[in-house]
């Protein structure tokens, strides 16, 4: 499947895991959680067996219809889960008697609206990611660049797309290759470097190290469109160009600052350190 985002939703203040296909422009959300909240099952896993065994019908229409999406479990390890779009969930809501059934329907039309809105016009996703982040406590100059940061990522997924790269695996190997070449590390070691799991990376990145990923990716999609390359391997010699730009430019300040750019600063640090600068020009 083609992700653009995986997310948690709360319904309820009950966590439901999702993922936004972007091809076929649908969320789909995990079963078992979508169970839990319905039935506030302890087993909600059980549950659904059961379901499934006494309702035979379903059980066909599920095995059939609802494919396994990658999602992170309770130990943030990403597994397959059995997952489905709202028109699968509304088929599995009549198989369940749930006085949650009609707010729940609800809420997935609402979701659903909300992404449509973003897609039709963009500037509403960009406003409620700033709105987020600010509740998060990141400064406006930090949402800013991290705002930037996803317009130039969009770029190059589509360049991406455009030169066939296949998504999740061929983006991963990519965008490893790009992060390598500009910051000295792998995106697993560079997460490990700032103590982080699984939190997004640029979430946890300092002004200047979203700045030079930025760098990396806006010269790779740039190096892409003037080569036209039409196969992987060529697409990945071309993220290693990008990003040894953005890597160059990276040793240029360390030497002329002495400082290392990539740093150990997670979101917990960065935030902290936000709020010490607000209490300090306030006196």
């Amino acid at each position: 499947m083609g992700k653009e985002m995986s997310s948690v939703k709360l319904f309820e203040s009950k966590k439901i895991r999702s993922v936004w296909n972007e091809e076929e422009e649908k969320w789909y959300f995990s079963i078992v959680d979508v169970i839990e909240v319905l039935t506030e099952s302890s087993n909600p896993t059980d549950y659904l067996k059961k379901l499934r065994k006494r309702d035979s019908e379903l059980g066909n229409y599920i095995g059939t219809n609802c494919p396994q999406v990658d999602m992170y479990n309770n130990s943030g390890k990403l597994r397959k889960t059995l997952s489905g779009s709202v028109e699968h969930v509304f088929r599995i809501i009549q198989s369940i008697p749930s006085p949650k059934a009609e707010p729940f329907k609800r809420w997935l039309a609402q979701v659903g609206r909300e992404r449509i809105d973003e897609i039709e016009d963009p500037e509403i996703g960009f406003d409620r990611l700033m709105e987020t982040y600010l509740k998060k406590g990141y400064s406006k100059e930090w949402i800013n660049q991290r705002l930037k940061s996803i317009e130039v990522r969009k770029e190059l997924t589509d360049e991406w797309d455009d030169r066939g790269v296949k998504k999740d695996l061929e983006y991963a190997i990519l965008t490893d290759e790009i992060t390598k070449a500009w910051s000295g590390l792998t995106v697993k070691e560079y997460k490990g470097h700032k103590s982080l799991k699984r939190e997004s990376l640029r979430d946890n990145m300092t002004n200047l190290e979203l700045v030079l990923n930025m760098l990396a990716e806006a010269t790779t999609t740039v190096i892409s469109k003037e080569k036209k390359p039409d196969t992987f391997e060529k697409n990945r010699e071309i993220a290693k160009q990008g990003g040894t730009i953005a890597g160059n430019a990276r040793k240029e300040i360390e030497e002329k600052s002495g400082k290392k750019v990539v740093s150990e600063s997670n979101a917990k640090q960065i935030l902290e350190n936000t709020i010490k600068k607000k209490l300090k020009e306030k006196k």
